[in-house]
């Protein structure tokens, strides 16, 4: 097994971008991952990826929601799972999720037409902890992924990278 990627997100394994058509694993459009499928830790489907939530204010991905359960989304359970609690498998196209089966029977959850209040961090903690992931808000939330070297780049700066002869 392929050691997972870090990086406050989702843990990525597999080839990664060896295998990746277009510009993924590492940024994606949110539209492309509606619809992936979720395996629990014991290998079991447990549902698909439903929505993907942004904290507006910092700009990170806060949780996936995974509808699981019903049929045709009808009876579907929905659960929001915190980000860095998935692992994005690269190689059977699909996101694992930590924990067995039998527990994501068990999690908290809520319907279509009852969705929680998810800038509530009291909800949010209790979430966070029942699926044993650092609350993506936490003191660590600036840090940066530098792993091509760039450095800080100051807006505007006369440095700033180029794609195909045009400056970002």
């Amino acid at each position: 097994m392929v050691t997972p990627t870090q990086t406050q997100g989702a843990n990525i394994v597999g080839k990664g971008a060896a295998t990746a058509e277009g510009p993924g694993p590492d940024v994606m459009a949110a539209s492309t991952l509606d619809g992936n499928k979720v395996v629990s830790s014991d290998g079991e489907s447990i549902g698909k990826i439903k929505d993907i939530m942004l904290d507006v204010r910092s700009g990170r991905v806060a949780y996936a929601v995974l509808s699981s359960g019903g049929f045709l989304g009808i009876g579907d359970k929905l659960l929001a799972i915190p980000w860095n609690a998935l692992t994005l498998d690269t190689e059977e196209k699909c996101f694992v999720l930590g924990m067995t089966a039998e527990r994501v029977k068990n999690a908290p959850g809520f319907d279509k037409d009852h969705w929680p209040s998810m800038a509530d961090q009291t909800w949010a903690t209790t979430v966070h902890q029942y699926y044993g992931s650092e609350p993506y808000w936490g003191s660590d939330v600036y840090t940066r992924r530098d792993d091509l070297g760039v450095g800080t780049i100051e807006p505007g700066a006369s440095d700033a990278p180029e794609a195909g002869g045009v400056k970002l």
